[in-house]
C-alpha cells in the first residue's frame, strides 16, 4: 500500500478510535486520554495508536492498561466504520512528545522568569549607582559652595581690615595736622610782637 493511502487509513482509524474512547468506552480507568496519531503497518494488519495521557505516572499506567483491555471493542468499531480487507490489531503506546513539550515549555518559562529577575536586578543596581553618583555630585556642589562662601567671608574680612587701616591712617594724619596747628599757635604766642620802636 502506498504511503499516501497508509496516511489516509491512519487518519481514519485515529478519528474512529478517538470518538469511540470519548463517547462509547465505559471503562472507568480510561481518563484524560487524547489520541495523537496512528502508525499503520504496510499490510494493514497492525496499527499503533499513540496516545497522550494527562495525570501522574500511576494514572497514566492505569489508563494505558484500560485501553489495552478495550482494544477488542475498539477494533470492532473500526471494522464497522472502515471498509478494509483486514481489521488492524491495535496496540496502544503512550506518546511522550506532549509531556516533553510541556516540560520544555516549563523550562523556557522558568528561564524567562530568571532572565527578567536578572534584568530587574541590573536595572536596580544601575539606579542605585545613579543615585550614588547624584549624591556624590550634590556633596561636591555643597563643598564647592562652602569653599566659595569661605572665600567670600575671607574677602570681606580683608576688606574690613583694609578699611580699618585706612581709618587709622586718616586719624593719625588728622592728629598730625592738629599737632602742627598747635605748634604754630604756640610759636605765635611765644614770639614777641613786632614794634616800630628801635629801643625795644
Amino acid at each position: 500500500m502506498s504511503s499516501r493511502r497508509l496516511l489516509k487509513a491512519g487518519e481514519a482509524i485515529r478519528e474512529v478510535v478517538s470518538m469511540a474512547i470519548i463517547r462509547e468506552l465505559r471503562d472507568p480507568r480510561v481518563k484524560n486520554v487524547t489520541v495523537i496519531g496512528v502508525e499503520v503497518a504496510p499490510d494493514m494488519r497492525e496499527a499503533k495508536i499513540l496516545v497522550s495521557i494527562m495525570g501522574s505516572e500511576s494514572q497514566q499506567a492505569t489508563s494505558l492498561r484500560g485501553l489495552k483491555n478495550s482494544a477488542g471493542f475498539l477494533q470492532s468499531k473500526i471494522a464497522e466504520r472502515i471498509d478494509t480487507r483486514y481489521t488492524p490489531k491495535l496496540t496502544f503506546v503512550a506518546d511522550e512528545g506532549v509531556k516533553k513539550s510541556l516540560a520544555v515549555a516549563q523550562i523556557l518559562e522558568q528561564l524567562a522568569l530568571e532572565k527578567s529577575k536578572r534584568e530587574k536586578g541590573i536595572s536596580d543596581s544601575t539606579e542605585l549607582s545613579d543615585s550614588e553618583e547624584l549624591e556624590d555630585e550634590e556633596l561636591e556642589d555643597e563643598e564647592l559652595e562652602d569653599e566659595e562662601l569661605e572665600d567670600e567671608e575671607l574677602e570681606d574680612d580683608d576688606a574690613e581690615d583694609d578699611e580699618f587701616e585706612d581709618d587709622e591712617f586718616e586719624e593719625e594724619e588728622s592728629q598730625d595736622l592738629l599737632l602742627d596747628g598747635d605748634v604754630e599757635d604756640s610759636a605765635e604766642q611765644i614770639a614777641p610782637p613786632k614794634t616800630d620802636d628801635p629801643l625795644v
